[in-house]
Parts: structure tokens; sequence; C-alpha cells
């Protein structure tokens, strides 16, 4: 009798080029129906992007490709040059639309400012901060927001958010998704090209984008693949190495920030598994002895996962109509 392996990582193993094929399918039959030449991927410099724009390459040729590079004040210092390594990587144009200008009008950074100063009212010029969570597997009390601020001297503090500061920080900073978006779309339409999304299964999953932000799109390659199989489909395109071994980040506040401390219960190689035994029927003791967790742990974890997917629905939800648009049945 055949040997079944325990419960682990392994079932996230693909095969890299048969879902190459199956994507790159997928992308040039979307372009023929809706009769566009091209596609449009915004760079950020990370492993989701990276992975969308060399599918896009490898569906229609670097020639009907366009990359954007979207930098705004609090982007990383290695953003641009991460993100221009993909378009120089893969050979396709791109261009650097600088969006603090745009972001500096609208009020992001003013409203985002006003909204720290509600729990930490020194906040201002030369000072940075990120809003993080605390772990779900530590302990079971209810996960609530927090600033961690640095004053221009260098020293941090961190300060619980009220509802409203909260909000007012989210809102804020959702300018820059949308922005963004806004962006893609310019370019979209001039060239007569398609845009695309970068979420994968993780994000689309728990709902980590903004709605008409980078939620927006036209095509999505990428959002049935767990991260683990994104990085997988990376390394057998040719992704740069240096955005293969960067750590995932927002890269939206200007503290560094993880996708863990911000959004996420584990590392994103453990949140697949979490994900994949959620879906699978695994037993919370098996996905434990997988997660080297214990139990309990395991078991907020998987309270998180159906926690974001009932709050976060709607963000996949079309705009409700009272009734439908169309032909008649006659």
């Amino acid at each position: 009798m055949a040997h079944t392996p325990q419960f682990g990582h392994h079932v996230l193993d693909i095969d890299c080029e048969t879902e190459v094929a199956r994507i790159v399918t997928t992308l040039r039959d979307y372009l023929t129906d809706v009769r566009r030449k091209g596609f449009v991927v915004a760079l950020s410099g990370g492993i989701d992007s990276s992975v969308t724009a060399a599918l896009c390459v490898r569906a229609v040729g670097p020639e009907r490709v366009f990359g954007l590079h979207m930098p705004e004040r609090a982007s990383a210092p290695e953003t641009i040059r991460l993100s221009r390594a993909v378009s120089d990587t893969f050979a396709f144009d791109s261009e650097v639309e600088e969006i603090a200008g745009t972001l500096e009008a609208i009020g992001c950074y003013r409203r985002y400012d006003d909204a720290v100063r509600r729990v930490v009212p020194g906040y201002g010029a030369g000072w940075r901060s990120k809003i993080v969570l605390p772990s779900v597997t530590e302990d079971d009390t209810l996960r609530l927001y927090s600033i961690v601020v640095e004053d221009p001297d260098g020293q941090r503090s961190r300060h619980r958010l009220s509802v409203d500061a909260y909000l007012g920080v989210v809102a804020a900073t959702n300018f820059k998704q949308r922005v963004r978006k806004v962006l893609e779309y310019h370019h979209a339409d001039r060239l007569n090209y398609a845009t695309t999304g970068t979420p994968n299964l993780l994000e689309y999953d728990q709902g980590f984008f903004v709605k008409l932000g980078d939620g927006a799109a036209d095509v999505k390659p990428i959002a049935h693949l767990y991260k683990t199989q994104v990085y997988a489909l990376g390394e057998h395109l040719g992704v740069p190495a240096e955005i293969l071994d960067r750590p995932s980040t927002t890269d939206t506040y200007s503290l560094a920030q993880s996708q863990e401390e911000f959004y996420f219960s584990l590392p994103h190689h453990l949140m697949d598994l979490a994900l994949y035994a959620r879906d699978h029927d695994v037993p919370p003791a098996e996905l434990a002895q997988a997660l080297d967790l214990d139990v309990p742990a395991v078991e907020r974890v998987l309270r998180d996962i159906d926690q974001k997917r009932r709050s976060t629905r709607y963000l996949h939800q079309p705009p409700v109509l009272v009734e439908e648009i169309g032909p008649g049945d006659g």
C-alpha cells in the first residue's frame, strides 16, 4: 500500500510550467474577448506584481506589456530600483509616475496626520509611523490596531488607535491605491490595453486589498495561487533574485511594515497552509503539527480566517441593483 505523506507544505506544490501555460491561455483569451492589445502592470518591486508582469510577457511578448512605477513619500528607498529591475529583466516599456503631488493635492498626507494626532497630539513633520496588530497566536484577546510612531529624534512609541483614528488612517492611505489605479486605467485607455490585478489567493480570499483601488482590475492572473506558489512561479519565470528574497511588505506606511504585523496572523508560508487546511477540512491538530504551533493557537488562526472572510465580503460584491438590467425572457 502506498504511503500517504503527512499533511504539510507539499500540498501546495505545483507544476510551474503547466500552471504558466494555463494562465497564459487565460490572458490571451481575455484579450481576444475584449479586443484589447496588451496589459498594463503596476510594479511595486514585490513578488506578486513581478510574477504578474512576467506572465503577461510570456502571454503576449514584451512589446505589448507596459509597466508603471508609482512611488510616493512613504515608499521604501529600494522600491523603485526593484520595480525597474523587473521591467529591465523582462524588457518591456515602463514609466515612472510619481504620485506624491497628486496625494498632496487630494489631502492624503494631511488627512493621515490629522487622524494620527487624535491619539498622538504631537505627530507632524519629520515623524514616521505604521499601524500594527497583536499576534493572534499569542492570546485570544480582541485584536485591536495600534500605531507605532517614531519622532524626529528616532524615539518610538506605540499607541492604541481609537475607532475614528483607525478609520481615518485607513481612509487616508487608501488614496494611494486608488490614485495608482486611476493612472493604470489612464495608460490602459490610451494604449487600448487591459489592466491587471496582482493579489495572490491569500490576499484575495482574506480581503487584503482596497475596493476600487488595487482591488480593481480587468484580469487577476494569480488570484487562484497561494503566495508560496507565486514564489515558485517567480523562480521558474526568472524574477530577479533580490525580489524573490525580499520580505513581504505593504510599502504604504513611512515605517517599514510587514504584512504579518499589519493584517495576517502568520508569515505567508504558514498562512497559506492554514488557509488550505480551512478549505480542505484538515483537523486543527494535524495543522498544528505542520505549523509547529499548539492547537489553541491554530484554532485562533482559523477563526481569524473566517472572521476576515465575513468582514471583507463586501469588497468582492458588485454594485447592488434594485432589479436585473438586460433583455427579458421573451
